[in-house]
């Protein structure tokens, strides 16, 4: 029985990994670092119905030494850094946390690798905000990078800390550079979670607007369900590599909103607001990825359209919202 190391398990990634991991008969671990609220972190593991099958392991990415006597216990054949401040705005209000817990937190990841189990296939979750101003309409793993956000300089880091520890020592170290993906177990600070929340409450009578910020932002919008396989075919490569995972279709912020109010047969103009403090600092205007790569030597291409993926989030959100009333 494989086994897999997941740092960032209760987030909306690390759940769909660990389900498909699951599913192909790997024993998963979940790095969890020590709080409060622990009777509610795994949520999303719980909505999947495999919170039980997960074996939680106490760590921290700041903590070196947590990581190191992870990877010593546990052995396992594959980790998959997925830990991150990963909400863009906050990396404005909290720069430096950013920095220490999606750039170093990393660094410290790989460091305990190499130190502790350098043998183990290692995946870095790097991300297309890492474009930023973009310097090419379509974005390949070859497209500079531009960075327009502390996250996306923290994700640029660790990204180029994982090509130097494979090439320096030659890990088998693998990054997905992952446009926008959403699912049902998406943060409600997202945009779409937050339009699929807002349609659902407006639907229910709960709220009245939602108010949001640059409506002609464009994303390459795929759903999580489907980016967590490329993340595992990675490292079933030979040879380890870089490669942009996306869908090669780009749609408006407004368009997004328009496919979550249509599907529950109301107007988004009625509702939708704009509201300038939820404008970014620096915007990243479009995010377009190229997919070819990934298509050609992973085998994988997004499986599930933005309009399928938008009508599940909001029927879940739906639901959230009616079992509350209840």
């Amino acid at each position: 029985m494989p086994k897999a190391l997941i740092t960032g398990v209760m987030g909306q990634d690390g759940a769909y990994l660990s389900q498909l991991l699951l599913e192909k008969g790997y024993e998963v671990f979940g790095l969890v670092r020590r709080s409060s609220s622990a009777d509610v972190v795994d949520e999303r593991l719980r909505w999947l119905g495999i919170a039980g099958q997960i074996t939680v392991v106490d760590g921290n990415l700041i903590d070196l030494s947590s990581l190191i006597r992870a990877c010593q216990e546990i052995k396992p054949d594959e980790i998959y850094n997925l830990g991150a401040q990963s909400f863009v705005k906050t990396s404005w209000n909290q720069p430096l946390l950013t920095g220490t817990v999606t750039a170093m937190g990393a660094g410290n990841m790989l460091e305990a690798v190499r130190i502790a189990h350098p043998q183990a296939r290692f995946y870095q979750a790097s991300s297309s905000e890492m474009y930023g101003l973009i310097q090419e309409p379509v974005q390949s793993e070859t497209t500079p990078f531009y960075p327009r956000s502390p996250y996306a300089v923290a994700k640029l880091y660790a990204h180029w800390m994982t090509v130097n520890y494979r090439e320096s020592f030659g890990l088998h170290a693998s990054s997905g550079i992952l446009f926008n993906h959403e699912s049902p177990l998406r943060g409600i600070e997202f945009v779409t979670r937050k339009v699929t929340d807002g349609a659902a409450r407006i639907k229910l009578g709960l709220a009245t607007e939602l108010k949001m910020g640059n409506l002609d932002a464009k994303r390459d919008w795929g759903h999580a369900r489907d980016y967590v396989k490329a993340m595992w075919l990675m490292l079933q490569q030979e040879v380890p590599d870089d490669y942009v995972v996306a869908t090669g279709r780009t749609t408006t912020v407004r368009d997004m909103c328009k496919a979550a109010f249509d599907h529950v047969g109301l107007h988004y103009e009625e509702f939708v607001k704009v509201d300038p403090a939820f404008l970014r600092p620096a915007e990243v205007d479009v995010l377009l990825g190229d997919p070819t790569k990934a298509k050609q030597k992973l085998g994988w291409e997004a499986e599930t359209s933005l309009e399928a993926m938008i009508g599940e989030m909001v029927e879940a959100d739906l639901f959230r919202h009616r079992s509350k009333l209840r």
